[in-house]
């Protein structure tokens, strides 16, 4: 059995501080700078990265944007996220709790790009389309979506995830619950056979 989103939060919080030094391999960085290349947004634009963790993304796009709105269910990596923007004054970029399925977005807020990097495996596939749904239902343009994810048979002798704790699905899964959202893909960037990027937008 998967771990419970709470259990996930704990996890993440224990390791909050030595989180970003962690996060070190090839593809995790190559992925990082897919997702903050596709989002691509306007200077206009309030960009939601969902999954946050320590900010990577947020702090990536927080230039080009008018407002990047960071949400984590792990509030020890929220602390590190605010602990950064503070250090390196960044003002356009706010923290809170909030999850795939319950963004916890302000009122009056409208959202223009969804990111997220790394965070979308702890769901099933079921609770992944649930998610994009909700997503979707906030208006976003753009939805930049870089995670573990299968492009052909995962070798089980040679997981690029914790299959304890992880659930990454297929792009096809993937793919399927963008369009049944209403939205097309635009881009499929494949970081390796079992990590990628898709880029999801609304049809004019």
């Amino acid at each position: 059995m998967k771990k419970s989103l709470d259990e996930h939060a704990d996890r993440f919080s224990d390791h909050a501080v030595d989180y970003d030094e962690s996060q070190d391999s090839p593809e995790y960085r190559a992925c990082a700078d897919l997702v903050v290349a596709h989002a691509d947004p306007d200077s206009g634009d309030v960009v939601l990265d969902l999954g946050t963790g320590t900010g990577a993304i947020a702090f990536g796009v927080a230039d080009e944007a008018a407002e990047v709105v960071g949400r984590d269910i792990s509030e020890g990596m929220l602390e590190q996220a605010r602990e950064k923007a503070a250090e390196n004054g960044v003002a356009n970029v706010t923290f809170g709790e909030g999850r795939f399925r319950d963004p916890q977005v302000p009122d009056g807020v409208d959202v223009d790009v969804v990111t997220s990097n790394f965070a979308m495996h702890h769901l099933g596939d079921d609770e992944k389309r649930e998610a994009i749904d909700v997503i979707a239902e906030l208006g976003p343009h753009r939805i930049v979506l870089g995670d573990v994810m299968f492009f052909g048979e995962p070798n089980p002798d040679d997981p690029f995830y914790s299959p304890e704790v992880d659930d990454p699905a297929t792009v096809g899964v993937l793919a399927d619950a963008f369009t049944d959202a209403g939205y097309a893909l635009t881009a499929v960037e494949m970081v390796s056979e079992q990590v990628g990027v898709l880029v999801a937008e609304r049809p004019d």
